[in-house]
């Protein structure tokens, strides 16, 4: 991460716009809101930025721009030129147009993708600078929760296979009493909230207790491991659809429509499916799935840890046990696994 988060009191401070027109007049406004003593000027001198805790460049010369950008940077004073990255010591998120006002006991139930914070959706991120208290699973990774406002109250329930940290009906109870007590609350869920991800048991408990809900949606996992490996989940020459499944066993049976699954063209996601892989594969075989056809393992997709493993499902079976290192897996079948462009990453499979 480049660049440090941070929101600055501006309450009689300082700050110099330099530039003109309406643009520079929105951003004197909204300085001004903040609280800043504003001074505005088209053309630059270094004077102007004797006492300023701030200066903000837009639609002036190129050549005043220039000069500013150098002097505040000089003065270690912070500056932001508009359209010019390059000339910036500071970058600032999107305003929204409208205030948000956080709706009496309501819930916003949030995907936060793979773990990348560069994939979360703008909502997703303006939502974590507001929320009072965030309930999270095992799969949010720091780069995420430090989107958070720094007072938020963090409270972990994630749950791993066969060790449930906190289980779903004191999940429930929890954000239901957490609305109810007058707190902003916002459940991060890995991936999207509606894929494997239990959102709708949520939902229909928050329904029942009265309590708004919105969704967020997310990036799922099958979508960012898929795109951080070149696959594509559908194309017109060998696949026109994509299943996503469940590997999560029901009392140690991995309960699938294996008939369906091995007669369909379909690209297969398996979520959480390197445990019952074996169970997979002999599901898919004996209704005659095609044993040649390829596949992959993909470990800690969507983020720089990401490990793959490719081959067919009996490479696959017999490699896994050894390969895996615990992190969490989705497993891709079908003819676009052959398609798909090879990343360095699969240079960390072994």
């Amino acid at each position: 991460m480049r660049h440090f988060p941070i929101m600055l009191d501006l309450q009689g401070a300082r700050a110099l716009v330099l530039g003109q027109g309406d643009m520079a007049q929105r951003e004197a406004a909204m300085l001004r809101e903040a609280g800043a003593d504003v001074r505005m000027d088209f053309r630059f001198a270094p004077a102007l930025l004797e006492g300023c805790a701030l200066a903000i460049g837009v639609d002036a010369p190129e050549a005043e721009l220039v000069a500013l950008s150098l002097a505040a940077r000089a003065a270690r004073i912070p500056v932001n030129i508009a359209g010019r990255p390059d000339l910036c010591s500071f970058t600032r998120p999107p305003r929204d147009p409208v205030p948000f006002v956080w709706p009496a006991e309501t819930v916003f139930l949030v995907g936060a993708g793979p773990g990348d914070a560069e994939l979360l959706t703008l909502r997703a991120r303006h939502l974590l600078g507001e929320a009072d208290v965030i309930l999270h699973d095992r799969l949010i990774g720091g780069s995420v929760l430090s989107l958070a406002r720094p007072d938020a109250e963090r409270v972990f329930v994630g749950k791993a296979r066969a060790n449930h940290r906190m289980p779903q009906d004191e999940i429930n109870a929890l954000l239901i009493r957490l609305a109810r007590a007058g707190r902003r609350v916002l459940r991060l869920k890995g991936g999207d909230p509606f894929i494997f991800g239990r959102g709708g048991e949520e939902v229909e408990a928050l329904a029942r207790a009265g309590i708004a809900v919105e969704i967020v949606p997310g990036v799922t996992a099958a979508l960012a491991c898929a795109a951080q490996m070149g696959i594509p989940l559908t194309h017109r020459d060998v696949a026109r659809s994509v299943t996503f499944v469940t590997g999560h066993t029901q009392d140690g049976r991995l309960d699938l429509d294996f008939a369906t699954l091995a007669q369909s063209r379909a690209t297969l996601a398996v979520y959480m499916g390197i445990a019952s892989l074996p169970q997979l594969r002999d599901g898919l075989l004996a209704e005659g799935f095609d044993p040649a056809t390829p596949a992959i393992l993909i470990e800690r997709g969507g983020s720089p840890a990401l490990r793959s493993l490719r081959g067919t499902l009996d490479r696959l079976v017999a490699e896994a046990p050894a390969w895996s290192s615990g992190g969490p897996t989705l497993t891709l079948i079908g003819a676009v696994v052959g398609r798909g462009v090879a990343r360095e990453a699969e240079a960390v499979a072994a």
